[in-house]
């Protein structure tokens, strides 16, 4: 209770500095708002487009950019005249007089044209500008990054100053990139290995990174922060009409003699404003075009999976985080197809949608070794094998609806199935470091799972004749089911042996439904104020039935209540606040807090009656800045606090024994956390240099950390009904303080103009601080991790394209409760790739080494993986290319991985795929139309005899 009121009091404090600063805002001095949207002459839109302000003396006074759906507002003192330039490189510069008096003036439509120039025996030695930062968008030329003919849009992405991709996905500046449009239209939902890996680098003009926020918050203006990572793919003009793609076939062997084949196609048809692409994938050599909602949860709720709970918010066990490992890990065949589609229908309808299937059949074979941090020092080790077929459907789809100027409706439904159907087994040990057995066991199990998920909002936006004045109205729901049946034997031994066969059926669902009102206020030109309304109600079921083998009657009848368990949980909010932003010039600021009043309620009905009932009171406050220092230099800095309920299956209490050496729980008392979240962003482009920067820093702390709590039993022991030997671990979910974590990683990028390449080194450190109870003491794993890397990409010509990078990852644990478990342990990777087109030869290599030291003994290792292949370009247009590859020529390749958590440490050693050879045919499909723009257009602008003195040239100086 002190502690709400103290929250009570500080934001009453805030909201009166809200106050006092809204009163002296209000009182600065009025200006118009000029607004538009700059098209070209089909009406596409045109983002990044430059806006500059000059005076009647042509002196310069501001300059702005058009968003991504081309629109543009800047704000200009009354009653004076104004030169508005419109320019972007390859269009035609535009003016516009401009008389402003007291009302906001709508320029409508501006539309701009292409202008070809043609240079006649002109050498221009300069460095081409490789990128700007607008906003708080980074926007990178693609044309300063040079990539062989057959190119993807990940190779392109791979030379960007920051961005890393593999088997785990795309990064910018470490954070993950969660989405991918293609001309700022979805592309495969959220799927940015669809787009990147099947689109040629050729059609890319440029590469725009943002984060990409919610579209109530684009149209309001005020962050709620939902947003993501996302890039934007712009393309080209003249290669975005037409119909390009490749379609590809291949087979081989490996040293055993299995039959190794890869086919697969990705077409593309754009024309005008209709997007439609076509993809199919069929392979064993584990190349995967899925996501993680290709392995949605339908394996959650089991509780029946081998695999060790993160600990993390929102952690615990969940069984499908066994599914979430690096795609390489085993050997893994894929069929897949999938169809996107996007379109105008008409001026007013917008239209983006798309289907994807995914079938994958994969075997692994994984050696983990669990060090814990026990006085002890106790050992577990474990040998499994797993067998599991995956089926997924996606479907994505989004319908914008312009009704008029002031109106505005977005429909965006989700729907996913999924069929899982899994076996594994396992043979486990524990251990003291001294080579003390205390037990083993060896377990089977099985599971067939099915489970959708369905989403879906229809967002209302509503602009009113005063600019700045709006109300919008998004309201959600979602619904997720799971059923899943499954069995699990199990012998256990110590001193005596133990014979568990059981059989359990599992279903589950979740249901949602929220609602987000908000409504803003201009209080002047500059300043700007939001009411906010946000319920939600989110109800859960989880049961679980388990029945023991009936030897006598050979049948699975033997009913188990102690592992049968039914669970139901309410989770209710009302959330309101009050936000207020101030936007002149150079700095953009808002800040504000809101109210909210939760409640969780939980009630299990089997085994025995328990309730749960919490009732929260949280003040969330928020605040954003973003000030641009120059055109080129850009400064973000953004607070958000937010709170997160433990999910059902951690709620549940029962016993998950699937592995009697590693018994998991969940816990009815978790609390909800209380989560900090500061992220600070300092970047910018020199475009004269060609040289970029960029900084960022995020530092996490949480009240309420969901942890978890591990018991190593002394002695045979009844939990929950089920006897327990001595040795097993027990983890279940608890509630900690004092988790928190920082993060700084920066990136600075340069050309090498002796070697005609683009040079990017980085580096970061981070460090958490996690809470951890081992047999009811806090323990605390302090994990100090330095990363540093180069990469160097060159920029000769498309003939040859190579590249060569560096990372090395030191990271040191150290331990309060067990200073004799620290541990310190080294990883790097260094790269080398080479493409090299010798008229109508092809020649490509790449060449990995990874170093793994301070890893258990028997993962100390390093290893060589070499790829290499050889091709010749068939056909006139050099369309049909026959290739023979050897994949892992040295037959070294490797997967291995450290996990560091707040009771163990974790080294995971998989199988992967080793030395094949394949011969493959490639049709590639190039058919663009022109694009280019008609000589005889002339340039447009309001003044005779061209523009007036001081304005600046239009591209290209003519």
């Amino acid at each position: 209770m002190i502690t709400y009121f103290t929250h009570i009091h500080r934001t009453l404090k805030l909201f009166f500095f809200l106050f006092v600063l809204i009163l002296v805002s209000a009182d600065l001095h009025t200006q118009v708002i000029v607004n538009g949207v700059i098209s070209d002459k089909s009406g596409e839109a045109l983002p990044g487009i430059s806006i500059k302000v000059l005076g009647r003396d042509s002196g310069f006074i501001k300059g702005v950019f058009s968003d991504m759906e081309g629109k543009f507002s800047v704000s200009l003192a009354p009653d004076k005249n104004y030169i508005l330039v419109f320019s972007f490189l390859s269009y035609r510069s535009k003016y516009k007089n401009v008389e402003v008096k007291k009302a906001a003036i709508d320029l409508g439509k501006i539309d701009l044209k292409e202008e070809a120039h043609t240079l006649t025996e002109v050498e221009i030695k300069t460095v081409q500008q490789r990128g700007e930062q607008k906003g708080d968008t980074t926007a990178f030329n693609a044309n300063a990054f040079k990539t062989n003919p057959d190119a993807t849009a990940e190779d392109l992405l791979k030379k960007l100053p920051g961005v890393t991709s593999d088997n785990n996905g795309v990064k910018v500046n470490g954070e993950t990139v969660q989405k991918v449009l293609v001309d700022g239209k979805p592309f495969f939902g959220d799927d940015p290995n669809a787009a990147l890996k099947n689109l040629p680098a050729e059609i890319v003009d440029k590469v725009e990174v943002f984060d990409k926020m919610s579209d109530q918050a684009q149209f309001t203006g005020f962050n709620d922060g939902d947003q993501q990572k996302t890039i934007n793919i712009v393309t080209k003009k003249g290669k975005n009409a037409g119909q390009f793609g490749k379609i590809y076939g291949g087979f081989g062997a490996d040293e055993a003699g299995t039959v190794r084949y890869n086919g697969g196609a990705a077409l593309n048809s754009f024309k005008d404003k209709r997007r439609i692409t076509l993809l199919a994938l069929s392979n064993n050599i584990n190349q995967q075009n899925f996501s993680i909602s290709d392995i949605t949860s339908a394996m959650g709720n089991t509780g029946q999976s081998s695999g060790r709970g993160s600990g993390g918010p929102g952690g615990g066990y969940n069984s499908s985080s066994s599914l979430l490992t690096a795609p390489q890990n085993g050997n893994t065949a894929t069929q897949s197809a999938g169809l996107n589609y996007s379109d105008a229908w008409g001026k007013k309808i917008n239209v983006s949608g798309s289907y994807f299937f995914n079938h994958t059949d994969n075997t692994n074979m994984s050696n983990v070794t669990l060090t814990y941090f026990t006085e002890d020092n106790l050992l577990y080790k474990e040998i499994s094998t797993s067998k599991k077929l995956n089926d997924n459907h996606r479907f994505n789809f989004r319908f914008e609806y312009t009704i008029d100027s002031s109106d505005k409706i977005t429909i965006v439904p989700n729907l996913t199935f999924q069929r899982n159907d899994a076996g594994s087994t396992m043979n486990g040990s524990t251990s003291h470091l001294d080579d003390i057995r205390l037990n083993n066991a060896e377990t089977k199990s099985k599971s067939l799972n099915l489970g959708y998920d369905f989403s879906n909002s229809i967002l209302y936006q509503h602009k009113f004749k005063k600019n700045g004045r709006t109300i919008s109205l998004n309201l959600g729901t979602s619904l997720s089911e799971r059923d899943n049946e499954g069995s699990y034997y199990s012998r256990y031994s110590d001193t005596a042996e133990t014979i568990r066969d059981q059989k359990y059926f599992t279903y589950g669902y979740t249901k949602k439904a929220s609602a987000n009102l908000s409504y803003t206020e201009p209080l002047n030109k500059y300043a700007q104020i939001q009411l906010s309304y946000n319920p939600s109600y989110t109800s859960g079921k989880s049961d679980k039935t388990t029945y023991d083998f009936d030897s006598f009657e050979s049948a699975y009848n033997d009913f188990n209540p102690a592992l049968t368990n039914k669970y139901n949980t309410i989770y209710q909010t009302q959330r309101g606040g009050l936000s207020y932003k101030y936007r002149k010039n150079k700095l953009n600021l808002s800040f504000g807090a809101d109210v909210q009043e939760s409640t969780l309620n939980g009630e299990q009905t089997f085994p025995v009656m328990v309730s749960l009932n919490q009732s929260f009171q949280n003040i969330l406050p928020n605040a954003m800045m973003n000030y641009r220092f120059s055109k080129t230099k850009n400064l973000r800095i953004f607070y958000r606090t937010s709170t997160n309920i433990p999910s059902i299956s951690q709620l549940q209490n029962v016993l998950d024994i699937s592995n009697p050496l590693q018994v998991k729980s969940g816990n009815d008392r978790l609390k909800q956390t209380f989560e900090n979240s500061l992220n600070i962003r300092f970047g910018g482009f020199n475009p004269t240099t060609s040289r970029n920067a960029m900084i960022f820093v995020n530092a996490n702390y949480t009240d309420n950390y969901i942890s978890n709590a591990t018991y190593i039993l002394k002695s045979d022991s009844v939990i929950q009904g089920s006897i327990l030997s001595a040795g097993s671990q027990l983890s279940k979910p608890v509630n900690v303080d004092g988790f928190y974590n920082v993060r700084a990683f920066g990136v600075y990028g340069f050309p090498l103009k002796l070697l005609k390449s683009n040079f990017n080194i980085n580096g970061g450190i981070n460090y958490n601080h996690t809470p951890t109870l081992i047999n009811d003491l806090i323990n605390y794993s302090n994990s100090y991790a330095t990363n540093g890397g180069m990469f160097l990409g060159s920029n000769i010509s498309q003939n040859i394209d190579f590249s060569i990078g560096y990372t090395g990852n030191y990271t040191i644990v150290k331990n309060s409760a067990q200073t004799r478990s620290d541990n310190s342990y080294f990883t790097h990777t260094a790269t080398l790739k080479l493409n090299y087109l010798l008229k109508r030869f092809v020649l490509n290599t790449d060449i990995s080494h990874t170093l793994y030291n301070g890893l258990s003994q028997s993962f100390n290792q390093e290893y060589l993986l070499w790829n290499g292949y050889i091709g010749y370009k068939f056909l006139k247009d050099r369309s049909l290319e026959a290739k023979i590859s050897l994949f892992d020529i040295l037959n070294q390749n490797r997967s291995i991985s450290r996990t560091v958590t707040g009771a163990y440490t974790e080294d995971n050693y998989t199988t992967v795929l080793r030395r094949y050879a394949m011969f493959t045919l490639t049709y590639t499909l190039k058919n663009f139309k022109n694009g280019t723009p008609s000589k005889t257009e002339e340039r447009n602008h309001p003044f005779p005899g061209g523009p007036p003195p001081g304005a600046p040239p239009p591209p290209g100086g003519g």
